[in-house]
């Protein structure tokens, strides 16, 4: 099937915080964002960050056709290990997801 990022109209991530990271989906339609909903887990998010699945927090925004998930951020915003300052490259890799094996 297709990636995420071929279905929705845009993924973004970026700060929450120095310790949080956000992500959200942002779909075109309803039938795309309901495709999102029931595929894509907490789960398969929660392992690209390769964290517990029980500190993701998910937001199904169906007025806004808006996925959103907050999760800890895997290293502190401006430690020397952290890599990507503004939290804006994990979009690119949740783009990817293949929807089909997401669910």
């Amino acid at each position: 099937m297709a990636n995420l990022g071929s279905i929705v109209g845009k993924v973004r991530s970026k700060n929450a915080g120095p310790f949080w990271l956000t992500v959200d989906i942002f779909c075109e339609t309803p039938d795309a964002y309901e495709q999102v909903v029931s595929a894509l887990s907490t789960k398969t998010i929660a392992d690209i960050f390769r964290i517990d699945e029980h500190v993701v927090k998910r937001f199904d925004l169906s007025d806004l056709n808006v996925v959103k998930f907050s999760l800890p951020r895997p290293e502190i915003q401006g430690s020397a290990a952290d890599r990507d300052m503004h939290g804006a490259s994990w979009a690119a890799l949740i783009g990817e997801i293949d929807i089909g094996a997401a669910a």
